[in-house]
């Protein structure tokens, strides 16, 4: 079962519970979201451009190709992995259509994945 939706509020802070929690290394020790002061947003967003640069994509590769693109699929498996971001908040953000293709998708991509 999906996660509710949180409503944020501009200058709020909210204390990450469950995926993505865990941000990576910095030095040798973990940091967490709060001491970083990045919310949940801004580091999906810091996500998303930094793998744009790194694959040489633009934001109108995302308006351009295809709902089912495998570069897409393998952005919105990061989003997933990294971020609480919702799947309609990810549909919306790389023009993949509905929450549920996003599930499709990345699901088909996993299974792929694995019989390789």
């Amino acid at each position: 079962m999906p996660r509710p939706l949180r409503i944020e509020y501009p200058g709020a802070l909210y204390h990450i519970m469950s995926r993505g929690e865990r941000l990576g290394r910095a030095g040798h020790k973990h940091e967490l979201a709060r001491e970083r002061g990045e919310t949940d947003t801004q580091r999906a967003e810091r996500l998303v451009s930094e793998w744009l640069s790194s694959t040489g994509w633009t934001e109108t590769n995302l308006t351009r190709r295809t709902k089912g693109d495998a570069g897409k699929v393998e952005l919105a498996r990061l989003l997933r992995q990294h971020t609480p971001m919702s799947r309609q908040w990810i549909a919306d953000r790389l023009r993949m259509g509905s929450a549920s293709n996003v599930t499709k998708l990345t699901a088909l991509h996993k299974s792929v994945e694995y019989e390789n």
